[in-house]
């Protein structure tokens, strides 16, 4: 795959005015197995398939739990899922610890985002090649939340 020596770094813009390397991540994460969230009035729910490489293998987790109200589903490369799960259990606890209450979960997925997004700036990490489902309960009540490698978040209403 060579595309004149302008994927080699994500702050490289190519002449079309692309971001190859996000291009890249957001690929890895149409490839990755299927994750849908819903949302009532009441509550909110995360489902995935599971599917493993092969036979000799087993499934890997594709649903994680951050909080006591927050869970996410991952579409992508799972490490960086994991790394990113980790990330965010530890901001929603330092919340915690400092305010005495949950973090929302506008905070939190705004956060994400801007995470996502900081590595497109930085000519030393590649984006992350993960899409998060954020599905969580607060006071204002069932949340579903989209993160995509570009840093987009999206608040789905449906």
């Amino acid at each position: 795959m060579f595309r004149n020596m302008y994927d080699t770094d994500v702050t490289v813009w190519s002449p079309e005015g692309r971001l190859l390397q996000v291009e890249y991540a957001m690929e890895s994460v149409k490839q990755g197995s299927a994750c849908i969230a819903l949302r009532s009035n009441t509550h909110s729910v995360i489902g995935a398939l599971k599917r493993s490489v092969s036979e000799l293998s087993s499934h890997q987790q594709k649903i994680l739990e951050i909080d006591d109200h927050l869970g996410i589903g991952i579409a992508g490369l799972t490490a960086d899922a994991r790394t990113l799960a980790k990330w965010m259990r530890n901001e929603c606890l330092n919340h915690k610890y400092v305010y005495g209450t949950a973090m929302p979960t506008g905070r939190i997925a705004t956060d994400l985002a801007d995470r996502h997004q900081r590595t497109t700036q930085t000519y030393v990490r590649r984006p992350y090649g993960v899409g998060l489902l954020l599905a969580s309960h607060d006071k204002g009540g069932p949340h579903v939340y989209q993160t995509c490698p570009s840093g987009n978040v999206y608040e789905c209403y449906a």
